[in-house]
């Protein structure tokens, strides 16, 4: 029998919000044990894809399949079922404000396992150990450095040791130690244990350096889809200005539809 090599396929995905539309005809296949960037311009539907994922959303039309399962039969405890088998790294670490260090990265553990205390324990100081941390068991989040958190998030998001890991914008707000720690971390656990990691980010560099598979996503589709390598070489001029950063290009600088500065200014004097 032939294994499938993807993990996750987004067949002609339609997504709006409102009259709006955030993906139209959107492809997508994210192949198993890689890690796999989605990038593109503010407000292309890159966190939007990942809530597709886990199911948070739900596409106008299309087909997605996740770890095998055709998301379209699947109701709410199905759901809930395959998102155990997903790790989910928000933006702002998200941990449990009232919670120490210790109680964040079990209550996943608490919340959908029967384990005893005892075992609980043990994970839970050996995800801490992943993501260097063990002995901070103690500690409220508002004691955490931001790096700290976004490490305690990490733990607590591969307690339930998923299949798949999502990432939102991992190494926003990060120092470069920081990031540097991050990088390494989701390479290593992404090897070593045997995942396959989908990453929302805007750190071009940072994203060149870790990803296996990049998709850039532009007006609801997929302009740009390859290594890194294949992305640099891109003749696309949207692609080469995400890129390399450039302020003016296919994505203008200045907002569209706006009158001459001369017409906008003097106007009224015009006028009369």
């Amino acid at each position: 029998m032939k294994v499938n090599p993807f993990v996750a396929e987004l067949d002609k995905i339609h997504f709006y919000r409102g009259p709006r539309a955030i993906f139209k005809n959107l492809d997508i296949k994210i192949r198993k044990g890689c890690i796999t960037a989605i990038m593109g311009p503010s407000g292309t539907g890159k966190t939007t894809l990942l809530h597709l994922l886990g199911g948070l959303l739900t596409a106008s039309s299309g087909q997605m399949q996740v770890l095998g399962e055709d998301t379209a039969h699947l109701k709410d405890q199905g759901w809930l079922n395959l998102r155990k088998r997903m790790g989910m790294l928000f933006q702002s670490g998200a941990l449990f404000n009232d919670l120490d260090v210790f109680d964040n990265v079990a209550f996943s553990l608490r919340e959908h396992t029967v384990l005893p205390e005892c075992v609980i324990r043990d994970i839970v100081k050996m995800k801490l150990e992943a993501v260097g941390l063990r002995g901070s068991e103690q500690l409220m989040p508002a004691e955490l450095s931001g790096g700290m958190a976004r490490r305690i998030a990490l733990a607590r998001a591969m307690s339930l040791d998923p299949e798949m890991m999502l990432y939102d914008e991992p190494f926003a707000g990060q120092d470069p130690i920081s990031m540097g720690v991050l990088l390494k971390l989701i390479r290593t656990l992404n090897d070593s244990c045997g995942l396959t990691s989908v990453l929302v980010s805007h750190d071009v560099h940072e994203v060149m350096e870790i990803a296996d598979e990049i998709f850039l996503i532009s007006g609801g589709a997929v302009i740009g889809h390859g290594s890194p390598a294949e992305i640099r070489k891109d003749a696309s001029a949207l692609v080469k200005q995400f890129i390399a950063g450039e302020p003016d290009g296919p994505v203008a600088f200045r907002y569209p539809g706006a009158v001459s500065i001369e017409d906008d200014f003097l106007g009224d004097a015009h006028a009369q």
